[in-house]
C-alpha cells in the first residue's frame, strides 16, 4: 500500500522520502525487482528494531496507562534518525502511516514546517474491542477490553495533532468525526498499480479454495482459525470437494495440525505473492473483527479472483454482492457460497471479471494519487 503511494506521487513527478521503522519480525521481506527500481528513485531509509514483548514486559504494562502495542514502537535511535533528515530537507508534507508512527509525531513537529498528514489505516481501537467480543474465556475478554480502552485514549489524544487525516472508508470518517476530530478528513481508497496485475487462467486450477495473509495481524489469524475450525471436516471428509491452500507471513506452527495431505496445505511464505494470487481460483476473507480496507481483497479482484468476504472484510469497497463478490458472514453463508463456487466455474469467472472491472474504475493507483495531491494542496 505505501509502495503504490510512492510509485504514484512519483509517476506524477515528485520528490519522495520515505524513513522506515521495521519490526524485526518483518526483517525476511526481500524487495522485488519493481520495489528496488522504485526505492533507487526516492530517498529511502530504515530502521530495524525489535518489537518483541516478553510475559514480564505484558505483565508490567498491566500496571500502566498505555498499550505495550504501541510503545513497543518507539525507539530514541530511530527518532533522532528521523529529526536529522528533518534538518536535511524543508518538506510540503510529511503522511504517517498507521497509529504507530504517531509516535513521533511531537519531534517531527518540532523540526520541520511542513504539513502532518495522519492516513488511518484502522481505527486500531475497534479491532481490539472486535477481538474481545469474540472471546469467551472473561480474562482474555477483559484484557483486550482494556487494551482497546488505552488504545481509544491515545487515538483521541492524536487525532487533532495533525494538520490533515486520510481515511480508505467513510464508515472510518463518520467514526474519526463521533470522535470529534476538528482537522480535514479524506477518504482515499486503495490503489494499486494495475499492470503488476496480469491474471493468466490457464496457469489457475480450478476448484481451489485460499487465504493470503500475514498472521502476524491478529484479525487475519482470529479470522483463518475459524475457518479452519468450523470448515476443517467439510473440506476432509465432506462435501467441499476442494483443495485449501493458507499461505502468508508468521503462521503459528501449531497451524501444521490442520495440514491434511491432499486436502489442507499450509504452506507458509511465498516466494511470489501474485504468482500465487494466479494460481488459485476463489479467495476468502473470513475476517471478523477489524477496520479500513483491505489491500489484499483489492489485489484479488485485480487479478479476478472469485471472493468470499464478510462484510466486515469487504468494508469500503464499492462492491455489489454476488456481482464482483459474495459475501457471506457466518457459518452456513460461507458454506454455500463455497458450494457454489466450485461447482460453477463461469459463475466465478464472471464474479472475477466485474471484480478486475471495479479495480480498474476506482482503484487505479494514478486516479487515487491525483486526489491524494488535490488533498495535499487543500491543507497547505
Amino acid at each position: 500500500m505505501v509502495c503504490n503511494t510512492i510509485r504514484g506521487l512519483v509517476n506524477q513527478g515528485h520528490d519522495v522520502s520515505l524513513v522506515a521503522l521495521n519490526a524485526r519480525k518483518n526483517n525476511h521481506h526481500e524487495n522485488s525487482d519493481d520495489d528496488r527500481d522504485l526505492l533507487s528513485k526516492i530517498n529511502y531509509r530504515a530502521y530495524n528494531i525489535n518489537t518483541d514483548v516478553s510475559v514480564f514486559d505484558v505483565a508490567v504494562n498491566l500496571l500502566s496507562k498505555t498499550s505495550f502495542n504501541i510503545d513497543r514502537y518507539y525507539n530514541a535511535e530511530f527518532e533522532r534518525l528521523l529529526v536529522l533528515e528533518l534538518r536535511k530537507t524543508a518538506y510540503d508534507i510529511i503522511q504517517f502511516e498507521g497509529l504507530l508512527v504517531s509516535l513521533y509525531l511531537s519531534a517531527v513537529r518540532k523540526n520541520t514546517k511542513a504539513k502532518l498528514i495522519y492516513r488511518a489505516h484502522n481505527i486500531e481501537n475497534q479491532i481490539w474491542e472486535m477481538l474481545s467480543q469474540q472471546k469467551s474465556d472473561p480474562f482474555k475478554k477483559s484484557y483486550l477490553k482494556m487494551h482497546a480502552k488505552r488504545i481509544k485514549n491515545y487515538e483521541l489524544q492524536q487525532l487533532n495533532n495533525f494538520d490533515g487525516i486520510a481515511v480508505f472508508t467513510e464508515q472510518d470518517k463518520n467514526t474519526l468525526l463521533e470522535y470529534g476530530t476538528k482537522i480535514p478528513i479524506e477518504i482515499l481508497p486503495v490503489g494499486i498499480n494495475l499492470e503488476r496485475y496480469k491474471p493468466d487462467l490457464s496457469k489457475t486450477e480450478f476448484p481451489s479454495l485460499f487465504f493470503l495473509g500475514s498472521l502476524d495481524w491478529l484479525p487475519n489469524r482470529e479470522g483463518i482459525e475459524w475457518f479452519l475450525n468450523n470448515f476443517h471436516k467439510e473440506l476432509t471428509d465432506g462435501e467441499l470437494r476442494v483443495r485449501f491452500y493458507v499461505a502468508g507471513n508468521d503462521i503459528p506452527e501449531r497451524f501444521d495440525d490442520y495440514d491434511v495431505m491432499g486436502k489442507i496445505f499450509i504452506q507458509g511464505e511465498v516466494d511470489d505473492a501474485l504468482e500465487f494470487l494466479n494460481s488459485k481460483s476463489i479467495m476468502i476473507v473470513p475476517l471478523l473483527s477489524s477496520g479500513g480496507m483491505r489491500v489484499k481483497i483489492v489485489e484479488g479482484m485485480a487479478m479476478q479472483k472469485c471472493i468470499i468476504s464478510t462484510s466486515l472484510g469487504a468494508e469500503g469497497i464499492d462492491y455489489e454482492n454476488a456481482v464482483n463478490i459474495i459475501i457471506a458472514n457466518n457459518y452456513d453463508e460461507f458454506y454455500e457460497a463455497i458450494k457454489l463456487c466450485i461447482a460453477d466455474e463461469e459463475f466465478c469467472k464472471r464474479i472475477g471479471l466485474n471484480a478486475r472491472k471495479l479495480i480498474e474504475e476506482q482503484h487505479e493507483v494514478n486516479k487515487v494519487t491525483k486526489n491524494l495531491v488535490s488533498f495535499y494542496e487543500s491543507v497547505i
